[in-house]
């Protein structure tokens, strides 16, 4: 078994393409691209996405010397993805436009001048706004970064935005150690779950609120086993349950929100003096109200994070990106943080996809798998 690379050029660019022989692996460097088009979910308007996302073929350019041609293996559909559809969101693409925000990809071929990046490697976004929802793309090499590819493939389909929110959201804003406590509403969802999963693989306790519903027994099994120390509806925040819960464990340090309105007055509220608040995400479509109170004689602390700018802030450092990775990928490995309950459909399924996610308690993440 060996490797022969050849070089083939014409014109300007070069790119390696890697073959099978019975000999060993074959690479090499040629201008004709294995792929030149691609099925993609595209919407031109902003509007209703199961009334503007329409699925069509795109011709794709040629790979550069700086570029990579990559397989989509999987994407998910999350609600900024949604957001962005409907024109809702903080950010958005010049239309027409692709969907999608997060997804893993396969490299398949790499421009002469891709240093770090080799065919077969996984790669997801390092940005917002990539379009993940096709089966193919070429990228420069500088939009993607790898992962190791012996992880569960919904893993890493998931992997760039609910898991590095929540772990960016324990990390930098309050200093926990083990026996500390984290208050969070909106538990059940893919921050949530992510959020339970670190902060046990930490030692931190965790106080997780939930709507109420109809599997609510269910659904409460379900976080405990994945490291939740308590489950509580939203209604337990506002009783003299809380009291008691108290005596078991210290008050929060950290209260995260991704609901906003009421919900997040009551987290505030138990937070212990000086402590802080941080919203991600705001489901009730309500702003967050702060008791006077609260900043006068508890001095909280009221913040927001966007993992987008966290990345884009940090988009210089490499090392902060990569080691953040690394450490989720080993909580992985170590089956310590898996994904949400996912639901895998073929691209084009993608109405059926669409309309699920968008519904209220929804159990399990779309997934588009090519």
């Amino acid at each position: 078994m060996h490797t022969v690379c050849r070089t083939f050029t014409s014109g300007s660019t070069t790119r390696q393409q890697k073959l099978s022989s019975p000999r060993g692996s074959i690479c090499r460097y040629s201008t004709e691209s294995s792929i030149n088009g691609c099925t993609a979910l595209l919407y031109r308007n902003h509007g209703d996405p199961s009334q503007v996302v329409q699925l069509e073929s795109m011709e794709l350019p040629s790979v550069g010397a700086k570029s990579v041609l990559v397989k989509l293996l999987a994407a998910p559909i999350n609600p900024s993805d949604i957001n962005m559809i409907q024109g809702t969101y903080a950010i958005l693409p010049d239309l027409p436009a692709v969907g999608g925000n997060e997804g893993v990809a396969q490299i398949l071929e790499v421009g002469s001048q891709v240093k770090a990046l080799r065919p077969g490697d996984w790669v997801i976004p390092r940005d917002a706004g990539l379009g993940t929802w096709r089966t193919a793309a070429v990228l420069a090499e500088d939009d993607v970064i790898s992962l190791p590819n012996d992880i569960p493939l919904f893993s890493a389909a998931t992997l760039g935005v609910n898991p590095c929110t929540a772990f960016r959201m324990l990390s930098d804003f309050e200093e926990l150690k083990p026996g500390d406590t984290v208050i969070q509403n909106a538990a059940n969802s893919g921050v949530g779950q992510a959020v339970i999963q670190i902060a046990a693989a930490r030692g931190i306790q965790t106080i997780n609120v939930v709507r109420d519903r109809p599997d609510l027994t269910q659904l409460i099994d379900r976080l405990k086993a994945m490291g939740a120390s308590h489950v509580i509806k939203e209604e337990t925040l506002r009783r003299h349950e809380m009291k008691e819960l108290f005596k078991t464990c210290p008050r929060p340090k950290l209260a995260l929100n991704g609901v906003g309105g009421k919900s997040a007055t009551e987290l505030l509220r138990h937070l212990q003096v000086g402590g802080s608040m941080v919203t991600y995400g705001g489901m009730a479509k309500q702003p967050v109200t702060v008791p006077v109170s609260a900043l006068i004689f508890k001095n909280v602390k009221v913040k927001g994070f966007w993992v987008t700018q966290w990345k884009r802030t940090h988009s210089q450092d490499e090392g902060a990106l990569r080691g953040m990775l690394d450490e989720l990928c080993s909580l992985i490995r170590q089956g310590k943080l898996t994904a949400p309950a996912c639901s895998e459909v073929g691209l084009q399924d993608f109405r059926k996809a669409l309309d699920t996610a968008m519904q209220p308690f929804t159990s399990a993440k779309q997934v588009l798998v090519v």
